[in-house]
């Protein structure tokens, strides 16, 4: 595909030659990865599966324009604005400065301009870490839980983790894992993998009247995609067990908060100056 794609844009045998800072990719392989990137966030392109691109209505209309597709004709698409501006701790609506955001770092600092790629770089790949959860087995799903219950530093060693998290299929459990490696307090588990739908009330309180079943105090009801109506989260305030809900979204962000699922590609290293080492005795 690469190819097809280098060919039609004339890309010449230097060009494609040239390389990044780092040296470990070409420019021409970066861009085409970071175009597809924008393609998909803006809904121009879908990728039903892994290395598979399919081009949606969305994108089709978008050719017979005539208009050439760049970042500022992406802009226009409210996915697109959302993708460049999301934060990891704000869900705020686009105001009407967005797209000057966007296409423009003219007033910002370096210092930002780092912060705001590693921004983006992190949206992207909770996108893909995501996409890739929800591609596995549900098996698969219930030993990343456990995995990343274990990168928290809960539930012993994963001997033991593995052992408590097999299904009880009892009252809507699925598991069991140790809050601590003594074992004196049990978490009960409720693992969903649930893409389009908002988990209401009513589940929660099935997942409470299972934990009052086996007495238990504490329980964490974790989904993929989906997200929790508001009465869900009043629900578990006005309880008296804790029950942790955890979304699509802090799932990813918690797997790369403890590196599950990711590994560091590149370390850039931000130096200043040593002021002690200039002073004179």
């Amino acid at each position: 595909m690469e190819a097809n794609v280098y060919q039609s844009l004339s890309l010449s045998a230097e060009q494609l030659k040239l390389r990044i800072p780092s040296g470990k990719q070409t420019y021409a392989y970066h861009r085409l990865g970071w175009a597809k990137t924008y393609l998909v966030q803006a809904g121009l392109i879908e990728q039903p599966k892994r290395a598979f691109c399919k081009i949606t209505h969305k994108g089709l209309a978008a050719i017979q324009t005539g208009e050439q597709i760049n970042n500022q004709y992406l802009s226009q698409y409210p996915e697109f604005l959302d993708f460049k501006t999301r934060t990891k701790d704000t869900n705020n609506s686009l105001d009407e400065n967005t797209t000057s955001l966007v296409n423009s770092n003219s007033q910002k600092t370096p210092e930002e301009l780092i912060e705001a790629a590693v921004d983006t770089l992190n949206t992207n790949l909770s996108d893909e870490v995501l996409q890739a959860v929800l591609s596995a087995s549900p098996a698969f799903f219930e030993n990343l839980v456990v995995d990343l219950m274990l990168a928290m530093g809960y539930g012993g060693s994963r001997k033991d983790a593995g052992q408590a998290t097999q299904y009880t299929q009892d009252g809507g459990i699925d598991g069991v894992i140790k809050e601590d490696k003594l074992g004196l307090e049990m978490i009960y588990l409720q693992a969903k993998r649930y893409t389009n739908k908002t988990v209401g009330r009513p589940d929660i309180q099935a997942f409470a009247g299972a934990l009052d079943m086996h007495r238990a105090k504490n329980g964490v009801f974790i989904i993929t995609t989906s997200s929790f109506s508001k009465d869900a989260l009043e629900y578990v305030g006005l309880i008296d067990k804790r029950i942790v809900l955890v979304d699509g979204k802090q799932l990813t962000e918690l797997m790369l908060t403890h590196n599950l699922g990711v590994s560091i590609k590149q370390v850039f290293e931000v130096k200043a100056l040593d002021s002690d080492y200039f002073i004179e005795d």
